[in-house]
């Protein structure tokens, strides 16, 4: 009996975080609706370009910012170097004249800190956080601009498109679609949970006391709703960028990734109160933190699933249908047929997203922070 009940526990737990929260926000969003009311307005910005040895694409990085069509009496352009070493900070300074302006820190001590430099060093009302890999249409600072003249806005995050190699904008990939649709979602019912890290924009004051070892996106998000505003996903904010060339690389940037979000999450899970946060603790608790612990489920589901096969027939089709499952998913991983073999596709990306959360638990319990990082070659 026990055994059953952990089993479909397990299971149920693991369908209610990819379908039954998703489900229920769009429930929601039948009798709930916070739209966004943006308009143009021309605050100041400081738009911060974070970098480590970047000298192969900063050069794109700023002519690509210098295109963009907002006043640029209004705009001040800021590169953050996280201690460069090749020649990253010397094509930046040559844009001097042109009104980019580089931070350097002398001791390599992560993004987070390279921003926060940049932070007390720029004026701006708003602030517009960049990667060097992500490419803005001209119009990209204006339109996530309009967002803030919604009082209720405290950060705005953009959404995610890839590059093929030829430079053209590819299909995006069932887990991308997934997740711009939950963040959709999510600010019609609400707010966000997370914000794109690649381009998303905050208020000054969100960003007052910038946490110099947090994950920047995920902070940011929730100490705007620590000062009462929320975040939303704009659609007319786009953020292009290439795949990773390695794909060996995905698996290690996600490990870094949740790394750094439970890391976040520890030191807020006060927003997990319901009776102070009312909706959002819910949000953070299905999005964030259940996701998190999909792994250690589907180990109790299979682990069980095994003692149960002689109980019934349904046990015996429940690990038939998980065998087979992560056996196509071993199979995509092991060929790496998981972008060629729509079968193996979502098997082998399940069960590398959810590996990957697993070690990250594992680093954090062992005490490992990361604050330092490597940006992935596209």
């Amino acid at each position: 009996m026990i055994l059953e009940l952990i089993f479909w526990t397990s299971v149920a737990f693991v369908l209610y975080v990819y379908i039954g929260y998703p489900a229920m926000l769009a429930l929601m969003s039948l009798f709930i609706q916070k739209p966004v009311r943006r308009r143009p307005i021309t605050p100041s910005v400081s738009f911060i370009i974070t970098a480590y040895n970047e000298e192969k694409r900063i050069r794109d990085k700023l002519e690509n910012t210098l295109k963009q069509d907002f006043p640029r009496d209004r705009l001040e352009i800021v590169v953050a170097s996280d201690c460069s070493t090749d020649g990253t900070d010397e094509i930046v300074r040559s844009y001097a004249q042109r009104g980019v302006r580089l931070v350097r820190l002398w001791e390599r001590m992560g993004k987070e800190a390279a921003q926060k430099a940049a932070v007390d060093a720029t004026s701006g009302e708003i602030l517009v956080f960049s990667d060097t890999a992500t490419i803005l249409s001209e119009n990209a600072i204006s339109n996530i601009v309009q967002n803030f003249a919604d009082a209720s806005v405290g950060c705005v995050s953009s959404v995610d498109r890839f590059i093929d190699v030829d430079g053209k904008v590819s299909g995006e990939g069932a887990y991308v679609k997934y997740e711009m649709f939950l963040r959709h979602l999510e600010t019609k019912v609400n707010t966000l949970v997370g914000l794109s890290g690649s381009f998303f924009a905050a208020r000054r004051s969100v960003c007052n006391n910038w946490a110099a070892d947090l994950q920047s996106d995920f902070n940011t998000l929730l100490i705007s709703v620590k000062l009462g505003l929320r975040g939303v996903s704009d659609p007319e904010s786009i953020g292009y960028y290439k795949n990773i060339v390695d794909e060996s690389k995905e698996t290690e940037r996600k490990v870094r990734t949740v790394l750094r979000g439970i890391s976040v999450l520890m030191k807020s899970l006060h927003l997990l109160n319901p009776l102070r946060y009312r909706l959002f603790s819910w949000q953070l608790l299905s999005h964030k933190l259940c996701r998190w612990l999909v792994p250690f489920a589907m180990i109790l589901a299979f682990g069980t699933n095994v003692f149960l096969l002689s109980d019934s027939v349904v046990y015996l089709y429940t690990f038939s249908a998980q065998l087979i499952f992560y056996l196509f998913g071993l199979w995509g991983i092991w060929f790496r047929l998981h972008s060629k073999a729509s079968i193996v596709k979502l098997p082998t990306f399940f069960i590398l997203v959810n590996l990957s959360i697993l070690y990250a638990w594992c680093r954090y319990a062992r005490g490992e922070r990361m604050t330092w990082w490597s940006p992935s070659q596209r």
